[in-house]
């Protein structure tokens, strides 16, 4: 493929390996009020936006996450640490998952560590899974690339003209079925697991 498109793909992979995501100790140890939350979530994910003027989360979101218990409930209309991460996670899942199925992956850990006294909190959790995500960046970009260059080594007998638009079709359907498999085993992982 021309160096115009892998300067793309790669910048586009510098932007993925750099962008911030909230750190656990970004999160305020105090209650927030609902505008405050969607303050916190807009300042701290923006970045994340594929359009300027995508909304990261909404008042109206958060309260279809309450009704659907994918959140509980605030007290005293305050949001705790706790409600602030739980709607990090809510964020990055609702990409690629119905509600019903987020809210089969956090009824128990809502359930055993929200406001509990168990060993094991909700801000632990999320510290745990934040590190393994900033692992798991560099592993991702890599297998990009890899793909990218098994695509570019595709329709090598097709005329010029076409080889390089074919290459690039290749390169997305190869990225697109590596998504449509791992969620696969996600909705097969939640269905026999018997989580909720």
């Amino acid at each position: 493929m021309n160096q115009t498109n892998t300067k793309l793909l790669t910048d586009i992979l510098r932007k993925i390996a750099s962008t911030p995501h909230v750190k656990p100790g970004e999160v305020p140890d105090i209650d927030l009020y609902m505008d405050q939350v969607t303050t916190f979530m807009d300042e701290h994910l923006k970045d994340t936006r594929r359009h300027e003027d995508d909304k990261i989360l909404t008042k109206t979101m958060i309260n279809n996450y309450t009704k659907k218990k994918l959140l509980p409930h605030p007290s005293k209309k305050r949001y705790s640490k706790e409600h602030l991460l739980l709607l990090i996670f809510i964020y990055y899942l609702k990409d690629f998952l119905p509600l019903t199925d987020i809210q089969m992956i956090l009824a128990p850990i809502i359930d055993r560590f929200f406001q509990t006294d168990a060993t094991i909190s909700i801000e632990s959790i999320y510290a745990e899974a934040y590190e393994l995500s900033e692992e798991w960046v560099n592993i991702i970009c890599h297998d990009v690339m890899d793909s990218w260059h098994t695509a570019s080594n595709s329709f090598g007998d097709c005329p010029d003209e076409d080889r390089e638009s074919l290459q690039i079709f290749s390169f997305i359907c190869m990225l697109s079925f590596d998504i449509y498999l791992k969620k696969q085993v996600i909705e097969q992982m939640i269905d026999g697991l018997n989580i909720s």
